[in-house]
């Protein structure tokens, strides 16, 4: 097969490293250059405090947070900018939406999360089922590492209050069939809210074509900075959920007696926000829509082909998910060596990847391991990553022999 080459090497980590393989991308992404020099150059000239000032730095600073509000709109083509509120992350947004949800939550509730969660969209949703009286569902997978979405239409309910699903496995690669999800869930009623960290570097997201009701991601895995995140949300929905955080820019009023709150998206951005982040991230939403999805999907495909052909050809690894629509993730295990001894030797050898549970312990059940050896893909990967990725696996098993 052709070699595959990097869409883009404007990454001053990438190229301060030419001998290292950076294969953690699904950690975290490294920053291009345009995004590292504007963070740069605000800090330096441009910083002031948002929202507040009536002087002309205040009023820039302010601008240009709104300006990559309504750059974040458009990637992922929702309807108004107000709906776009910024977080710290995708953690904070799935913890914005469940305790939001916590006041419309009663007895016998049901929250309709799956397998193959990320601890982020687990913990807040089991949190808010505690204390509300909520059942948790939880969606099993299927030997292909899909979810079973013949289990899932059977067991919807006129109870169902919310599905929480990820677009994109962070540990399987599994591409989601999010329409399909929401079809279900119109028909008891229910919300749909979606994880979208692991898709937002690597497919096109159309937040109206998808029909969610909410979308959810961080910045630092789409070649942006980190503590900025994202949290999309249909206004009429979002407007009717109790804030997370109080303070700041979000009070409209206080008396002795009590308060009231602002309207989307101050509600639910109390405080000071990562001012010089959110500036940060314009330009990684700019170079992502410049090298475009049909390209970075193109190039995350020929990757995994190449990548799970070659792993397949070594006696005693399994490859843990085998959807045909997976994109930028493989998983994997060397039998009876120890993911973390696989990662060790592996950056002995140059190699980046990432071992453990990846924050997905119920996958891991599932799967009937404790950990795995993941390997995921960014703009700036090509052949020689997977190259030196099976000589170092090669010199794994030799130290184990």
């Amino acid at each position: 097969m052709p070699a595959v080459a990097p869409l883009s090497l404007d990454f001053p980590w990438v190229s301060a490293h030419p001998g290292y393989h950076y294969l953690d991308n699904g950690a975290t992404t490294q920053k291009h250059e345009s995004v590292i020099a504007r963070l740069t150059t605000f800090l330096r000239e441009e910083y002031a405090t948002v929202h507040r000032g009536v002087y002309r730095y205040s009023m820039a600073a302010t601008e240009a947070c709104e300006q990559v509000r309504q750059a974040c709109q458009s990637l992922i083509h929702a309807p108004h900018a107000h709906e776009v509120v910024f977080t710290s992350g995708t953690t904070m947004g799935l913890n914005l939406l469940a305790f939001g949800m916590m006041s419309t939550l009663q007895a016998g509730d049901e929250i309709v999360l799956t397998e193959m969660e990320h601890h982020a969209n687990w913990v807040p949703w089991q949190q808010v089922a505690q204390r509300t009286g909520a059942v948790i569902k939880v969606v099993p997978i299927t030997p292909l590492g899909e979810l079973d979405y013949e289990w899932m239409a059977a067991n919807l309910t006129q109870r169902t209050a919310v599905v929480s699903v990820m677009h994109v496995s962070n540990v399987l690669g599994t591409i989601n069939d999010i329409p399909r999800i929401v079809a279900m869930a119109r028909q008891w009623g229910a919300k749909v809210v979606v994880d979208g960290a692991q898709a937002i570097a690597h497919i096109p997201v159309d937040v109206q074509a998808l029909g969610v009701d909410a979308y959810a991601w961080s910045g630092h895995k789409m070649y942006g900075p980190t503590g900025v995140g994202v949290l999309w949300g249909k206004g009429d929905w979002l407007s009717t959920l109790d804030p997370f955080i109080y303070g700041g820019d979000m009070i409209e009023t206080v008396t002795p007696s009590g308060s009231t709150f602002c309207g989307l998206p101050a509600r639910f951005e109390g405080g000071t926000p990562p001012i010089a982040d959110i500036v940060a991230l314009g330009p990684a939403v700019t170079f992502l829509r410049e090298t475009g999805f049909g390209a970075i999907m193109a190039h995350d495909k020929a990757l995994c082909h190449e990548a799970t052909d070659r792993l397949s050809e070594i006696e005693g690894l399994t490859i843990y998910g085998q959807s045909p629509t997976k994109t930028g993730v493989i998983s994997f295990n060397l039998s009876g060596i120890h993911p973390h001894d696989v990662g060790s030797i592996l950056d002995e050898h140059q190699v980046a990847v990432r071992v453990g549970h990846h924050c997905a312990q119920p996958l891991m059940k599932a799967l009937a391991v404790p950990a795995t050896v993941r390997a995921s893909f960014g703009v700036y990967n090509a052949s020689h990553d997977i190259d030196q990725l099976i000589v170092g696996l090669k010199q794994v098993k030799a130290v184990f022999q």
